[in-house]
């Protein structure tokens, strides 16, 4: 139990920002590479601010696609990426910190309660030789092309250039893992955030709290376990990463090589998500015109009769040349077929330089990976099998085949769609007997064949009445429509020498070297079946690698009664605090929150007695002296911490100038970054927030005399006195709202000025 003595000299903590917010702040946490804070608000707002001025950087709306309800968030060691969960939709959102965008979505099996994002720190000559030898693959694979800009909005999430954005996921090649804790007795390692690297099962009641040791030997984890008298049971959970630890070597570069592929899995979502965009909306108004035209026609003649009758006779039923010359008109035919060429062609550049690309890259990886699976000795332990590898090479395979087959559909179908759309703009301009361009006027026996072969795959009576549609009027669409049903237009494969090559060959005939071809499904279908052989390819480590981990330790430390904030008590435990106060004013002091500034230091905010008229501190402890008590403490296992409070030695502690009191504030959080010098004090309300740089004298007690300074700190005692006392009867006439912290007369002052500030800021 550390006790304080305080100094006469002025704190070094210099106030740079104060604001008061809108809305009630969940979660803070600084940027460990710059001077940025994030904040997570009770409306599903999640915002970056800067520590100048406490200035708002960007704001990220909550979105329906993802979630408003935001639980816990964590920055990636090298502060490029944000994590964040959400609880309504049970999802955790990975976004990108320089453009506010969403980068990765994932689900989870229940809430996240708590995240904590680690870098590891050990080297070994094996690692280093794998950090140079990483890029190797962009000796052997392209670049993959940026993605177009949406061709609409009808994308949920994404809609600008994506795919430099969908890199910054792999990040640096040093291995960093997210924990994820829950509420369902789950926690889950994801390595650079990405690829799940372990599932732990059988660690009781909600996580509250986690950290995973830089060196991957062992996790702690604080949990809230409902008692016997359905109090909440705090405790400490310690278990035993062993084999993350003994095979880092291995775990990296396997990690490292799944998150490729997770990146490259994205990518190819990306890229089929901007080629439905390319023909939905151009496409889908021809269809919809047809359609119309079947349904209100009176005659019982086929459509497809109709339009061969105007093809070879040149003559036209009267439904027909109302369709023609009122619905599509000659110049909406003309746009109508310039659209869809460029569509088709926008379609076929997708193909050919995303999809094929992607999949060849998925493909390097996967046979890679299949090689690290081969090598049992290192990489069977971690759960790698070879087997369901080839399954996944397999399922990409036939990916890319059913991606080369819609590239021939589409060459076709542009042929035929530009051999209709010319004849049928022709066939328009002598129904209005207008002059036809000698050029037009020419019509081959080829062109007349692809024609009448349009007229046949498109308006054949065997699509009459199937899911409501008269006709498929697009033979590319049906390829990229989500559904499991299979194609209304399957391609033609009769006469094909291969197929038939293969069926009367007895050596190749279901052959392990061929990839197998789903003609019937859409290319959708086939995308979704190679997620799902990944996926459970990826799966296998994680369960073998969550099942080596040990418990090793398991501490009850405090039944806390419903009424007591349970997250100032979990700060308190993890940083092996209890209770202080000062010595020199025999005033007891009490913990709210504390933190790991870093290595050597805990910041903690505390709340004085009765006495003090529960004034709030921002104090710096040295965790060395705070540790070397000489009076040993045995503890009891069969005992709570709190059961044992008595018999926990004490000692007393100089805090020197590492000390400030918090006037006006009714402080309670407080987020800290010692890389960077900064703290962020958060008030009971969640809305009063001060924002400090560490290691600085404040600017108002710059050149004090030192002889002046016991004459300062009794003035500064009995100010404190007077205005905690104040600040007591504010407290108490505060209503539910719970929005005004600062009292009458004096006060009044800086909060009209914080006010004036967040106006300002909006």
């Amino acid at each position: 139990m550390p006790r304080f003595l305080t100094s006469n000299k002025m704190p070094a903590f210099r106030q740079v920002g104060e604001k008061q917010l809108p809305n009630p702040v969940l979660c803070m946490a600084w940027s460990p590479k710059r001077d940025l804070i994030a904040l997570a608000n009770t409306t599903g707002e999640l915002l970056l601010h800067r520590l100048a001025g406490f200035q708002r950087v960007w704001t990220l709306p909550p979105s329906e696609y993802t979630g408003k309800e935001i639980t816990a968030i964590a920055w990636r060691p090298d502060g490029k990426i944000l994590a964040f969960s959400l609880g309504d939709t049970k999802q955790v959102v990975l976004c990108d910190v320089e453009k506010a965008e969403i980068l990765h979505v994932f689900p989870m099996q229940s809430p996240v309660t708590c995240m904590h994002w680690m870098e590891v720190i050990e080297e070994s000559s094996a690692l280093s030789s794998f950090y140079n030898s990483e890029d190797e693959s962009k000796l052997f694979l392209p670049k993959l092309p940026t993605l177009p800009k949406s061709y609409s909005t009808t994308s949920k999430i994404f809609s600008e250039e994506k795919s430099d954005e969908i890199l910054k996921l792999l990040g640096e090649v040093r291995l960093n893992i997210l924990v994820l804790g829950g509420n369902a007795s789950f926690v889950e390692l994801y390595a650079y955030g990405m690829y799940r690297i372990a599932t732990l099962e059988g660690v009781l009641g909600t996580c509250r709290s986690l950290s995973l040791s830089s060196d991957l030997k062992s996790l702690s984890v604080i949990t809230e376990v409902r008692s016997a008298d359905d109090n909440p049971e705090i405790c400490y959970v310690q278990l035993d990463t062993g084999l993350l630890s003994n095979c880092l070597p291995e775990v990296t570069r396997m990690a490292r090589k799944f998150t490729h592929i997770s990146t490259l899995l994205q990518y190819l979502h990306l890229s089929l998500t901007c080629m439905c965009e390319a023909w939905e909306d151009i496409l889908m108004q021809m269809d919809l015109r047809l359609t119309k035209f079947v349904q209100e026609k009176n005659t019982s003649t086929q459509v497809q009769d109709e339009f061969l009758e105007l093809l070879l006779w040149g003559q036209s039923s009267p439904e027909l040349q109302a369709l023609l010359m009122n619905q599509l008109t000659v110049k909406g035919l003309k746009k109508l077929g310039q659209s869809i060429e460029s569509s088709y062609s926008s379609i076929q550049k997708l193909v050919i330089s995303h999809l094929q690309s992607g999949s060849e890259a998925l493909l390097y990886h996967l046979s890679e990976v299949k090689g690290m699976a081969l090598w049992k000795q290192k990489f069977e332990p971690l759960g790698l099998d070879a087997a369901a590898i080839e399954g996944a090479i397999t399922a990409v395979g036939s990916f890319s085949l059913k991606a080369n087959e819609l590239l021939q559909v589409i060459d076709k179908s542009m042929k035929n769609f530009k051999a209709f759309f010319r004849w049928l703009y022709v066939a328009m301009l002598r129904m209005c007997e207008e002059h036809v361009p000698p050029e037009l006027n020419k019509m081959t026996q080829k062109d007349i064949a692809f024609v009448a072969d349009f007229l046949s795959e498109h308006f054949s009576e065997e699509l009459f009445g199937r899911k409501g549609k008269y006709f498929n009027v697009e033979r590319v669409g049906q390829y990229l429509k989500d559904e499991d049903e299979d194609l209304v237009s399957p391609p033609n494969t009769k006469g094909n020498q291969w197929l038939k090559f293969l069926q009367d060959s007895t050596h190749l005939k279901g052959s392990p070297l061929l990839f197998p071809s789903y003609p019937q499904k859409s290319l959708h279908f086939v995308k979704r079946m190679m997620e799902n052989v990944i996926e459970d390819c990826l799966q296998k480590p994680a369960e073998v690698i969550g099942k080596s981990v040990k418990q090793a330790i398991f501490l009850p430390l405090y039944n806390v009664p419903e009424r007591y904030n349970l997250m100032c008590k979990i700060c308190c435990i993890l940083n092996i605090s209890v209770f202080c106060f000062f010595v020199r004013s025999h005033y007891f002091y009490s913990y709210l929150d504390a933190r790991f500034y870093d290595d050597e230091m805990l910041t903690v905010v505390l709340q004085g007695s009765e006495e003090l008229n529960a004034r709030r501190v921002l104090a710096q402890i040295p965790i060395s002296s705070s540790l070397s008590c000489e009076t040993e403490f045995n503890w009891e296992p069969n005992l709570r911490l709190d059961q044992q409070s008595s018999s926990i030695p004490s000692q007393g502690l100089v805090l020197g100038n590492q000390w400030r009191e918090l006037e006006n504030m009714k402080a309670q959080f407080v987020a800290v970054n010692g890389i960077r010098k900064v703290a962020c004090v958060l008030s009971t309300n969640l809305r009063h927030i001060r924002v400090f740089e560490m290691d600085v004298e404040d600017e108002d007690e710059e050149g004090a005399d030192s002889q002046n300074a016991s004459a300062d700190q009794e003035g500064l005692e009995a100010t404190m006195s007077s205005q905690g006392q104040g600040e007591e009867e504010n407290l108490e006439a505060e209503g539910g709202a719970g929005e005004q912290e600062e009292g009458e007369g004096v006060f009044q002052k800086s909060e009209e000025h914080l006010e004036s500030e967040e106006a300002l800021d909006s």
